[in-house]
């Protein structure tokens, strides 16, 4: 007998039933299973007891702000975030990124829209494509893609999923300069609707994970107007 697929489970929070009970229902109709909650309370229950496998989270909530819920979802879990808001400026957007969101909706938006886009984050989330055995290594940095893990030396690396596709994808291209299109491609993928800038806030907290400074680098290398490069500090090569 074929087992069944199990749908998506989308966890939809957000206050206001006019929006809420439609977009559920679209969700349903697109094949994903939805489970809605209004308050923040009940956001970070429910992302712990229902597991889902993304969660649409409004800002503005009754009980809270939809930003620390973001925040304490990012410090126990990887489950994609996309943020859902009537502000819609470039800096409201940077600060949801830097608070680990995934992808940011403003109101009033398309249904048909914003399920693309929870296609498009689910799939970034998925398995990452194989790599090349074995740990890959720059002076005293260390990745092992099969067990996720990094260090540097004998610290090992606190890294999101993200950190470590971006850190992954310049370490297999070591010494070359990877443009930013290309990272965008590889570790967002070509279905990205979001603002590029999210790349610069990774690669800035790469930086400061590594102990880096963008003035004077020791691993990754801004090419102005390119990309970046990732090499060995000097005298560590292995």
């Amino acid at each position: 007998m074929a087992t069944a697929i199990k749908a998506p489970r989308i966890l939809v929070v957000e206050d206001e039933e006019s929006i809420a009970r439609p977009f559920a229902e679209a969700l349903r109709r697109a094949g994903f299973d939805p489970i809605v909650t209004g308050t923040a309370a009940g956001a970070l229950e429910l992302a712990e007891s229902a597991e889902p496998d993304l969660v649409m989270l409004d800002l503005r909530l009754p009980d809270g702000d939809g930003r620390d819920v973001c925040r304490d979802l990012r410090r126990r879990s990887e489950v994609p975030i996309v943020m859902l808001t009537a502000r819609g400026t470039e800096t409201d957007k940077i600060v949801g990124l830097e608070l680990g969101a995934d992808d940011y909706v403003v109101k009033p938006f398309s249904a048909a829209e914003v399920i693309s886009r929870i296609r498009a984050v689910l799939r970034r989330a998925g398995p990452v494509e194989p790599m090349a055995r074995g740990p890959l290594r720059a002076g005293a940095l260390e990745l092992d893609p099969a067990a996720r893990t990094a260090r540097v030396g004998d610290r090992p690396l606190d890294l999101s999923r993200k950190e470590f596709d971006l850190l992954a994808e310049l370490m297999r291209h070591r010494g070359e300069v990877v443009t930013r299109e290309d990272l965008m491609s590889r570790v967002w993928d070509t279905n990205w609707f979001g603002s590029t800038k999210t790349l610069d806030v990774h690669i800035g907290w790469l930086r400061r994970k590594l102990g880096d400074e963008a003035a004077d680098p020791a691993y990754i290398e801004t090419v102005r107007g390119v990309g970046f490069r990732l090499v060995a500090p000097e005298g560590e090569e292995p």
